[in-house]
Order: structure tokens, then sequence, then C-alpha cells
């Protein structure tokens, strides 16, 4: 399975936010074996929301959208996603009654709230809705196209609700090594060439080595492709350190 990871904010694209949310959807994805082929970040625009949404959903298995979900001005993305597949929104009655619920929770400490709910309630027309547990406007489901909150906290209560969607045979394994990155080269793309399998280096500075990923779609082939590397690299299964300009430690 491949998905592409849509991350909407105009606060993202400023460098007022950090893009935690990508982050967090790509290790989540990455460890059900998913395929993460794009992150992009787009701005509050509802056009190129939908541009982006409509081009990804042809392409790929799964399109997730985050931010961009609420009552504010700049909250555009379900309006967007509409677009994108030529639906009109209306209200759920699951989300409206949702949304009532939780303004009755919170009357005490937010007495004088002014929300339209039914606004609030609105998907795209023949959507899923996704309730929000930990907050308040919800998300859906439209075909390949998954959109979810911006706010970290309600992004991954949402997620976790529909994870197991998500699924692939990607498997990865890492390695660990004090080699010099230039001295890996022809070892890294030798074994891209024999076998099915992609490597990436990740030198790790602070650590004192480089971290070698390993990825394959069968264990079998990961497995091989593990040995192999084993034996061309000075490298351990598990993290070595050493000083850069000194010796090496285990």
């Amino acid at each position: 399975m491949d998905v592409t990871l849509l991350t909407v904010g105009d606060e993202l694209l400023a460098g007022d936010t950090q893009n935690t949310n990508a982050t967090w959807l790509a290790d989540r994805l990455t460890d059900r074996g998913v395929s993460v082929e794009r992150i992009l970040v787009i701005p509050d625009d509802r056009e190129t929301i939908a541009n982006r949404v409509s081009e990804y959903a042809d392409t790929y298995d799964a399109v997730i959208v985050t931010g961009g979900i609420g009552g504010t001005p700049d909250d555009v993305t379900l309006e967007a996603v509409a677009d994108a597949f030529g639906r009109s929104m209306q209200v759920d009655d699951r989300a409206l009654d949702h949304v009532k619920e939780t303004l009755r929770e919170i009357e005490d400490r937010l007495p004088e709230i002014d929300l339209d709910v039914k606004t609030e309630a609105s998907i795209p027309e023949g959507a899923r809705p996704l309730l929000n547990d930990v907050g308040l406007a919800p998300g859906c489901v439209l075909e390949s196209v998954y959109v979810l909150p911006g706010i970290p906290k309600e992004l991954h209560g949402m997620f976790e609700n529909v994870a197991t969607e998500f699924s692939g045979d990607v498997r990865s394994r890492f390695l660990y090594t004090t080699e010099p990155e230039a001295n890996l080269i022809p070892a890294l793309g030798e074994i891209e060439q024999q076998l099915d399998v992609s490597v990436g280096c990740y030198p790790d500075r602070d650590a004192g080595h480089n971290r070698l990923k390993l990825s394959a779609h069968d264990e079998t082939t990961l497995a091989e492709a593990t040995t192999w590397l084993l034996g061309q690299v000075d490298a351990s299964k598990t993290p070595v350190e050493r000083d850069w300009w000194g010796s090496r430690n285990c």
C-alpha cells in the first residue's frame, strides 16, 4: 500500500509551527508496512488543496490530509476535498450528535461559546465521518482520502481509530557502522543491484555512527541483504559509538 500525506497550513509554510504531524504519521504508517511516497505541505487555499487531492487520489492507494478543519475562515480543507470529488457539503447526523454532546460536556468550562453546530458537523456528501474523541470538528473518509485534524492530540486519536485500514508488506532493518560514509558507497551500490532492496545511509554525528536502513517487500530478501551487507562492511545490528576522530567503541 502506498500513501501520500498532505499537511495543510499557512503556519507550516511560514515556519510558525513544526510539522510534527507528518513525522508522526509517517512513522506509524511505516510501522504498518506502508510505503509513504510523498509528504507535501500546502497552504490554506481551497483550490490548491482540491487540485492536490484530486491528483494524488488517482495516483496512490490512499491520501491522508491533515489540518484546516474547524470553523475559522482559513479552515477550508473539508470543502476542498468535497470540490475534488465534485460533492457538496452536508450535515452528517452522527457528527451533529457528537458535536452537540461535546458542547454539553464543555458548557460549564466554556459557557459563552458561540458555534454553528450544523456547519461544524458538515462533511462532504457521501463521506464517512470520523468522530473527534478529543476535540470537536469531525474528520472524514471520502473514497481513498482521509481527512484528519491538524491539532496533534486530535490527529493521534482519530488516526488510531482507522489505523487498521492501512497495511503493507514493506519491511525494514537497521544496521549501524562507524565506517566513513564514503567507504560504504561501493557495497551499498552493489547490494541494490544484486537484490530487490533499497538502502539508505543516515549519518548521526551525535551518536558517532552511520545508520543503514534496508527495506524490502519480503523477509527472505531482507534477511539475505542483511547477511550480505554484514559480510561487506564493519557493521552491527545494534548501535555502535565512536569519537569521530578516534577509535571505535561498541
